[in-house]
């Protein structure tokens, strides 16, 4: 167990994280357990723990969801399995039966599934699997929960016989029912049923007339219930077989409690395991909602946190809506004790408890909200002097609970140790304390410890500048708006911005100014330094995430225009190829087209033949020869090229319909033009212009010239009008 003291839990508020975490749990056991969890120094049970979370947070995502692990304690009963002699109860068994089948259930399921769930299932092998237990229990109760009537021959004829007494009862009570159904003896309900037996609902005035037992009236006395007496006899003899039945049920839950009893020590094992599977489920649950991962796990003393969120502020913003901001720190031997600075809202003491509660954590088996590239490492104490420890139990002041405190850091304190402290050296004299800090400080330091603390004092900024492992930070200040960045940055002190605060929150210029002059000049001096060079830092890093950004756009530009180069002088290349290798098919084609006309005038095949074989042989001797390899890939290359170069000539083509309908419709649409004698014009679907000759009811003479045609004036247009 760590040396983790429970004021140091409370102190960074893991029970609160607890809490949250037993919300997702599905059972008292669970959440009980899931409340008493406390870090660990064991570094392989930290790393199962948190392998088997990452399993279960896995199964939210994929197609094979862990099967449901819901379970009714059995606590109870395992007390009785230990007293001889004892018998459970009916609902016992139930339970014992339920849970023997859920964990069968998973452990089969996790043996089908073993490279998935690797670690669940090394888990799930440590308890014995058993379905013994389950068909004994079922042998004797059925699903809802009552003995079988085959559970004993015995009670299976005390059962047969109850029935068949039922019966008769049945049948006696309607006999005598018939009988006095005819006369007036009887109330309009005629029957009712009292302590399980069927009675005859009589008006009080005839109970003497009906012969039975009384075994009630009504709450008026108007109704007296009678069981007739032919039924009587056979109501004695049916609470007989009821006792029977009974003292049966009875020696049968003995016998099986009896099989059950050397089973015990396997069903708390087994209750164990589903209280385990009910924590990693809460867990995973919890791990999910607040985006949390497994970190790397180093041995090198590094603790590197890159955009951690407190995960309680994490998820109070959420249900609030605002903006949770992540901080990174790192920790290593060369940069043990961080110093951070900074005004006060400025988020100094969150960081400060983002990185203890983180750690804690970790080190419970929970998964941390941080980015998938952090690493972490294992302490084995973690100290915390964090937020008013006024002692009134103790009469102790601030100042004094905080000496005592640091009296336990002095002897804990070791360089496997883990310190955070908030407000160092505050809660005495500035300068005194601020010196008694410092000392603190150096011990800590020469012990070779790891911590963060958060201060004003400039003395401990200057010790952090000359301690060559320890490095300042500040909170980030909007010198502007005097508004807070939450963003933590490391190797310069912050500036506590004390005047331009009070500034900014109302308080007059003249006290201001006051107070300026009541304070030191060099301590003065000192902070406006610090506050102009943090100035100047943000500035700067404002600038150089602006160029950074740039350069990443410039970048990404170039790379997307020199693969748009190659890819156009590749294509480029292609349509030459393919445009080369049609001119030279032209060109064969030609010269076996001037062959053909010789044939054709002179009719000799000899020349034909001789010059073709010339034309084969010559455009032979310019081919290379290739491979049947070369030649495959230089056909589908060739193939590739013409459907791209077919494809894009389809497109102007389709372009060049469209734009022609759309010419003819506005054709349509327009105004046609009167046509007069001496027009020259064409038809619509033809090139070939003639004049007009005569126009005669729609219909027109057109010269061409050549000939003359008789056409209709609506398949004519305007070429030009005659001239005057």
């Amino acid at each position: 167990m760590a040396a983790i003291l429970t004021k140091t839990l409370q102190d960074l508020e893991l029970p609160l994280v607890l809490e949250q975490v037993t919300e997702r749990s599905h059972n008292d056991l669970g959440k009980a357990a899931i409340m008493a969890i406390r870090p660990s120094t064991d570094r392989q049970t930290i790393l199962t723990q948190l392998g088997q979370t990452s399993e279960y947070i896995a199964s939210f995502s994929n197609e094979n969801r862990i099967p449901n692990h819901s379970f009714d304690p059995i606590s109870s009963e395992l007390k009785l399995l230990k007293i001889e002699n004892t018998t459970l109860e009916l609902g016992g068994f139930r339970r014992i039966g339920a849970i023997c089948i859920t964990v069968n259930t998973h452990k089969k399921f996790f043996k089908k599934f073993k490279e998935y769930y690797p670690l669940l299932l090394e888990l799930s092998e440590e308890v014995e699997n058993n379905t013994e237990i389950p068909e004994l229990i079922n042998s004797v109760i059925d699903r809802f929960g009552e003995i079988k009537d085959d559970a004993s021959v015995t009670l299976k004829n005390i059962r047969q016989e109850i029935n068949s007494v039922k019966a008769k009862i049945n049948q006696s009570f309607g006999a005598a029912l018939n009988t006095y159904k005819a006369s007036e003896f009887l109330d309009e309900i005629r029957e009712s049923v009292v302590d399980n037996r069927r009675v005859l609902a009589v008006k009080a005035m005839y109970r003497k007339k009906v012969k039975g037992t009384v075994m009630g009236s009504s709450k008026t006395g108007s109704i007296i219930y009678i069981e007739p007496e032919a039924s009587l006899r056979h109501s004695r003899a049916l609470n007989n077989l009821e006792f029977d039945e009974k003292e049966e049920i009875q020696r049968i839950l003995n016998e099986l409690t009896a099989v059950i009893r050397p089973y015990a020590s396997l069903l708390s094992d087994y209750q164990d395991y589903l209280i385990h599977i009910d924590i990693t489920a809460a867990k995973a649950s919890y791990a999910r909602d607040i985006n949390a991962i497994m970190p790397e796990i180093n041995e090198e003393n590094r603790l590197y946190l890159k955009e951690a969120y407190h995960p309680l502020l994490y998820i109070a913003n959420i249900s609030n809506k605002e903006k949770t901001w992540p901080q990174t720190i790192e920790l290593h031997p060369e940069n043990r004790i961080i110093v951070i600075s900074g005004p006060n809202a400025g988020g100094k003491s969150i960081t400060l408890k983002t990185i203890g509660l983180l750690q804690v954590m970790l080190q419970s088996g929970l998964l941390i909200p941080v980015h998938e590239r952090s690493s972490v490492c294992l302490f084995d104490t973690i100290l915390t002097d964090i937020g008013d420890n006024q002692s009134i139990e103790n009469h102790l002041s601030t100042y004094s609970y905080r000496l005592k405190n640091m009296r336990g850091f002095l002897k804990k304190c070791n360089k496997d140790t883990l310190f955070l402290i908030d407000e160092f050296g505050t809660g005495s004299d500035p300068e005194l304390g601020g010196a008694l800090a410092e000392s603190f400080l150096e011990v800590f330091y020469e012990r070779g410890a790891y911590g963060v603390i958060t201060t004003h004092y400039a003395n401990l900024k200057a010790l952090a500048d000359e301690l060559p492992h320890t490095t300042n930070a500040n909170m980030l200040f909007d010198a502007k708006t005097l508004e807070p960045t939450f963003q933590l940055e490391l190797g310069q002190p912050g500036s506590s911005f004390t005047f331009e605060v009070a500034q900014k929150n109302g308080i007059p210029y003249h006290l201001i100014n006051k107070a300026k002059k009541k304070v030191a000049r060099g301590k003065l001096r000192f902070d406006a330094t610090i506050a102009k060079l943090q100035k100047e830092r943000s500035k700067m890093a404002k600038t150089g995430s602006r160029l950074e950004l740039e350069e990443s756009k410039a970048r990404s530009e170039a790379d997307k225009l020199e693969k748009l180069n190659a890819k156009i002088k590749t294509k480029l290349e292609n349509y030459q190829e393919l445009y080369d290798h049609d001119q030279r098919m032209i060109h064969l084609g030609n010269k076996v087209n001037k062959a053909a006309e010789k044939y054709f005038l002179d009719k000799k095949k000899r020349p034909l033949v001789s010059e073709l074989l010339r034309i084969v042989e010559t455009e032979n001797s310019k081919r290379k020869k290739k491979t049947a390899a070369e030649a495959k890939e230089a056909r589908i290359k060739k193939a590739e090229v013409t459907q791209e170069v077919q494809q894009k000539v389809k497109v102007i083509r389709q372009k060049k319909k469209v734009a022609k309908k759309k010419v003819q419709i506005k054709e349509r649409n327009a105004p046609r033009p009167v046509l007069k004698v001496g027009d020259r014009v064409r038809m619509t679907d033809g090139k070939a212009v003639g004049s007009i000759d005569s126009l005669e009811k729609n219909k027109a003479v057109v010269n061409y010239g050549i000939f003359t045609t008789n056409v209709s004036v609506d398949q004519l247009e305007l070429v030009e009008t005659a001239k005057k």
